[in-house]
């Protein structure tokens, strides 16, 4: 039998929920002072269809260095003024916990989020706010100490954390706001990821049963998953295809082997391979012949991951078979690093290793057995007496290798990188998604600002125009910074003063026409 509730008890639970109704009546109430002067009407959107937003990331709290850093209003303004009607807000937890305990919450952080969500509503823009480092999960530097998709008291706080979120704007309109769960998950298990998701998904909603949730797609935001549908989320994907091209001379990947960026390119194969650790990725990389000379096959071994076995085969005869083991200390490899999100070793090597092709040979096979994955930054052949032909290499993650051709003494590749090749590869897996009843958006993209302009116009007006004809929203990778329209700092733009701001005009017209 229940016990009657003290006094104490009734006094102590009205006043919790008056707190929690005076919270969404200021936000409210911020959020339509000005709602007749907003630029236009925000779109509703669905969880299976979502607005064709269009907008920027706005990066304040997207890393936490020890002090809490309010949003700016005047990224909204100029957002709206500008025509745009989209933020996603990417969020460290670390920036709103208190004395590093991560069940209590700092106030003052939390008040600036509420800032925001009243300036979208102040000014036509709907606010997405996005846990980019969540309790258990970051792709960051540092990374957590708990493992999310593996440690249930991470899952736990992880839960908590959205929950206290959705409590907090239970009331403010789908219109103009939504929760994007958590930022690029990367290598998990399908059947983990979509668990944990549901998990996130049930504590949202038992607090605000109607809060529109976007879930990022794994693999670093590339893979589309239909199961999204029964969880009635949308989802989100990236438009940073191809690396070298958006993160060329960006110091937080290993991008130091990406030539210079050009667009349309032709295409150069993948020469990331996976093993047996990775079967549904695992493939050979093929040079078609015939080789009617004797040859000599060279491959500069990039990055190896962990373990992997490198065999090369003449029409099913084994030229090479090498080991590769990573570890610390001195080796063969140029640079060892271990990688705490995963505890392995991933070696940069970068050296050449040699098999020689028998004359007749068909074609060459080049894959990893036993393992998990290693690049391939180069392949050379050369016929005695003629000079090398060599090709440089892509290295995708998640994709299977494509094929070269040896022919008239030369190494080629024939696939062009163009829109056309976006579109296949970036889009329409995103729209078959879409046909499964999940809405899709596009997150995060962009060109660094080491791209060449003409470059990064040229790509992005193939992105815009593919995202345009698919009716995916976008957000921009950053408003304010390298990716951004204003104070990128690009060595090859005349830029314009604005508000006390530099702009890239040329990138804002493009922007704006799509």
């Amino acid at each position: 039998m229940k016990s009657t509730p003290t006094l104490a008890e009734v006094v102590i639970s009205v006043y919790s929920a008056c707190r929690r109704m005076i919270r969404v009546l200021l936000l409210l109430v911020l959020s339509s002072i000005v709602a007749y002067s907003a630029p236009a009407t925000l779109p509703n959107p669905l969880p299976e269809k979502l607005p064709r937003w269009r907008g920027f990331n706005l990066l304040e709290k997207f890393q936490f260095h020890g002090k809490h850093e309010p949003f700016h209003e005047e990224d909204f303004q100029l957002i709206a003024k500008l025509g745009f009607n989209f933020v996603r807000l990417p969020m460290d937890y670390r920036d709103w916990i208190r004395d590093d305990d991560w069940e209590q919450f700092e106030e003052e952080a939390l008040r600036q989020i509420d800032q925001a969500v009243a300036w979208g509503g102040k000014y036509g823009v709907h606010v997405c706010l996005n846990f980019h480092r969540a309790p258990g999960y970051t792709v960051a530097k540092p990374s957590e100490s708990r493992n999310l998709w593996t440690d249930a008291e991470a899952q736990r706080v992880c839960a908590l954390h959205w929950a206290a979120f959705a409590r907090r704007y239970c009331g403010i309109p789908n219109a103009n706001l939504s929760f994007n769960l958590l930022n690029e998950p990367a290598e998990v298990d399908h059947d983990i990821f979509l668990a944990v998701m549901k998990r996130l998904v049930e504590a949202i909603r038992a607090e605000d049963p109607e809060r529109l949730i976007i879930c990022d797609g794994p693999n670093w935001g590339q893979t589309p998953v239909k199961e999204l549908a029964t969880l009635k989320t949308a989802s989100a994907t990236r438009g940073y295809m191809p690396m070298e091209v958006s993160h060329y001379g960006a110091t937080w990947i290993n991008s130091d082997h990406f030539p210079q960026p050009t667009w349309p390119r032709s295409l150069r194969a993948n020469g990331l391979l996976h093993g047996s650790w990775k079967k549904e990725l695992s493939q050979p990389l093929r040079i078609d012949g015939p080789f009617p000379r004797r040859a000599t096959l060279r491959l500069r071994v990039g990055v190896v991951s962990s373990r992997a076995r490198l065999l090369v085969k003449a029409d099913g005869v084994s030229l090479l078979d090498k080991l590769f083991v990573c570890g610390p200390g001195d080796g063969e490899w140029r640079k060892a690093e271990y990688k705490e999100q995963w505890k392995i070793w991933q070696n940069l090597y970068e050296r050449d290793y040699t098999a020689s092709i028998p004359a007749g040979t068909k074609a060459v096979s080049i894959q990893v057995g036993e393992g998990d994955w290693l690049s391939l930054q180069e392949i050379g052949v050369a016929v005695a007496g003629s000079q090398e032909s060599a090709l440089s290499m892509d290295s995708h993650y998640g994709e299977k290798p494509g094929s070269l051709r040896w022919q008239s003494g030369s190494l080629t590749s024939a696939t062009l990188q163009d829109g056309a090749w976006l579109r296949t590869h970036a889009v329409e897996p995103w729209k078959q998604l879409a046909e499964h009843g999940v809405g899709v958006m596009v997150g995060e993209w962009g060109a660094f600002n080491h791209t060449p302009h003409d470059v990064t116009l040229r790509w992005a007006e193939d992105c815009l125009r593919n995202w345009r004809d698919a009716g995916f929203g976008w957000a921009l990778w950053n408003f304010r910074g390298p990716f951004g329209i204003l104070d990128s700092e690009r060595t090859d733009v005349h830029y314009e003063n604005f508000h006390g701001h530099k702009l890239d005009r040329r990138l804002l017209e493009l922007l704006q026409r799509y």
